[in-house]
């Protein structure tokens, strides 16, 4: 018997009308920076932003110690985070989207994703690394990926913890900042999330409200920490993403507008106690 899978399906052509409707609707500016070479990049990092000005020099840093080159995607940013991103010495193109659709917002962020995937493919690197801007990594990637990932190895999945602000912890980021480190205490929900493949025809971006691309061949392993500033650099952006994620993706609205006014916390979002980060790496509960 044929073994149709109808989401897929579903999933596959809602996509390709989406992409299409964006390739006529929305204008897209490349900007290839003064520092392409057009060399061989052995890892590319790739990050997705809109208004990160304040932490995006920090992160571009962040990121330039783990890749070779960068590609930015910036979502019609109303700040200074093209400038600041195609000034860094890392970042070989940014990809500025001129026009902001508030509706659809997740199959917005996954037909990004694919853009952005497309253009770094197109340097030809060994490795692909995602991030997103208020993500920070602990450990030698770089050197793993280059001296010692076995060959069977095409994908893996980083350890995510999310940092939260505390009574005692409440000062809000400023931009200079070192953001590795800078909250205390995080929660103990651990998501492995897939960041780091091989660069291989087969991955691209696909499913809805996909943080993670499809189709990778090989072996997938864990390994790594990610320390995770989306909750926590003021109580403003508290604010600010809970009202984003309650006004653009009704799957999550009810959650995170129950979320409202309540930044500062003594226990993380799922009830559970908040540790340090070196204790909440040994103690981490896996969530999906």
């Amino acid at each position: 018997m044929l073994n149709i899978n109808i989401n897929s399906i579903r999933y596959k052509k809602d996509f390709l009308i989406n992409v299409i409707l964006r390739n006529f609707f929305i204008n897209f500016r490349y900007i290839k920076c003064s520092n392409n070479k057009n060399k061989k990049y052995k890892i590319i990092a790739i990050i997705r932003l809109r208004n990160e000005e304040d932490i995006l020099s920090d992160t571009l840093d962040h990121l330039a110690s783990i890749a070779d080159a960068i590609v930015v995607f910036d979502d019609a940013s109303i700040d200074n985070s093209v400038n600041i991103a195609k000034n860094h010495d890392s970042v070989i193109e940014v990809i500025v989207n001129k026009r902001w659709r508030r509706n659809q917002r997740s199959w917005e962020e996954t037909a990004n994703r694919r853009i952005l995937l497309t253009r770094a493919k197109l340097y030809n690197p060994d490795w692909i690394f995602y991030s997103d801007a208020d993500e920070r990594f602990e450990g030698n990637i770089k050197g793993y990926l280059l001296n010692e990932c076995p060959d069977s190895v095409s994908g893996i999945k980083i350890s995510l913890f999310d940092a939260y602000i505390t009574e005692n912890d409440k000062k809000p980021y400023r931009p200079g900042d070192a953001l590795y480190g800078f909250r205390r205490y995080f929660g103990i929900e651990q998501r492995d999330i897939l960041m780091v493949w091989r660069n291989q025809p087969s991955v691209n971006y696909i499913m809805h409200d996909s943080r993670e691309p499809q189709g990778i061949r090989g072996e997938i392993i864990t390994k790594f920490y990610c320390q995770h500033y989306g909750k926590s650099l003021s109580i403003k952006q508290w604010e600010d993403t809970c009202s984003y994620y309650s006004d653009n993706f009704p799957a999550y609205s009810v959650k995170w507008e129950a979320r409202k006014g309540k930044a500062i916390h003594n226990k993380s979002d799922f009830d559970t106690d908040l540790l340090e980060w070196d204790d909440v790496k040994t103690k981490g509960v896996l969530i999906n």
